[in-house]
């Protein structure tokens, strides 16, 4: 049955401008890092995919070695584009990066003009797009002059292949420059892309945040929820279907401490007396005082967007509820 996408879809959605610029991103955005790759099953991918448009999520955000296999997101998602979505492109914001490793040898991965162009040709042919609206350089290369990088994704731009660009993962003395350096290009840095979460809250010790706010550059953060941890998937155990259980980089067992379990257990309270389910509070609080663009979430079923979208119905935070997170979080 042809997709047609919900008439509501733009009803309850908020949308946030993207730094100084004329872009504006839903405050959640939907990351296909995990779950969309070969190894899943496609029409669970697509399903997921199709809610959130229909919730007017119109942010999808890919990079060239999302899968597993690498390149296997972007083929993917390449398909739902073809099968779903081809008619409401000029209504998404489609991002991807370059960076880390892709291919053998040494033009593979990081920075190098080679790698960065040689990447996006390869990923828009597996998404089958003209353009992506945001590149990424994925991961700062400490080999490779930043010059060289900033300037391979300003020819992106000018070759008409990206709208605009962005960074991710570069900490602020890093960005600074890249700003700077993308600015003389005539091609702004449109948006940076870090980790933040309630237990990860290096960009604002780092004073990231209050770089971005000066220099009039979005953000849109990724692992909000703590790679599952702040939702209530292990409030009581570790389900045998959940990333902790699985061979994984990224969220281990070991992760999961008393001490951890406890500060989820007393966050989860507070959002049940807030009327949210613990990854809605989490999401509402990277979101509070306007200082994040948008949320990245991933989701493994379309129950999760559904309850990830909802955490915009409360954004507020009374002084007394930050307090107590903040002790939840410090003791």
């Amino acid at each position: 049955m042809e997709y047609q996408a919900s008439s509501t879809r733009y009803a309850t959605m908020k949308y946030n401008r993207c730094g100084k610029s004329g872009l504006k991103l839903p405050a959640i955005s939907l990351g296909l890092w995990h779950n969309f790759g070969g190894v899943d099953v496609f029409e669970n991918s697509r399903a997921i995919a199709r809610r959130a448009f229909d919730l007017g999520i119109t942010h999808f955000d890919l990079a060239n070695n999302y899968g597993p296999p690498p390149g296997s997101a972007e083929e993917n998602f390449g398909k739902m584009m073809k099968l779903d979505f081809k008619p409401y492109r000029d209504e998404m914001i489609i991002s991807t990066k370059a960076g880390h490793y892709m291919w053998e040898g040494p033009y593979g991965e990081w920075g190098s003009r080679k790698h960065i162009l040689a990447s996006l040709d390869q990923s828009l042919k597996r998404m089958g797009l003209e353009y992506v609206d945001i590149f990424y350089s994925h991961r700062p290369d400490p080999e490779t002059p930043l010059e060289e990088t900033m300037d391979a994704l300003a020819t992106a731009v000018k070759q008409g292949k990206a709208l605009y660009v962005g960074i991710s993962k570069y900490k602020p003395a890093e960005a600074k420059k890249a700003f700077k350096i993308l600015r003389d290009l005539g091609t702004p840095c449109l948006i940076h892309q870090p980790s933040y979460s309630m237990f990860n809250r290096s960009i604002e010790e780092e004073g990231l945040l209050d770089l971005l706010e000066d220099e009039g550059v979005g953000s849109i953060v990724f692992s909000p929820l703590a790679q599952g941890l702040l939702t209530d998937r292990y409030l009581k155990e570790i389900p045998a279907d959940s990333r902790a259980a699985k061979p994984s980089i990224f969220l281990k067992e070991s992760d999961i401490t008393p001490e951890k379990l406890s500060k989820i257990r007393q966050l989860n309270e507070l959002a049940k007396e807030r009327g949210q389910s613990l990854a809605q509070m989490a999401l509402a609080w990277v979101l509070r005082k306007g200082r994040v663009t948008s949320a990245l979430i991933g989701a493994s079923k379309v129950s999760q967007i559904e309850d990830n979208a909802a955490a915009l119905n409360n954004l507020e935070f009374s002084e007394e509820e930050l307090n107590k997170i903040d002790q939840i979080l410090n003791s």
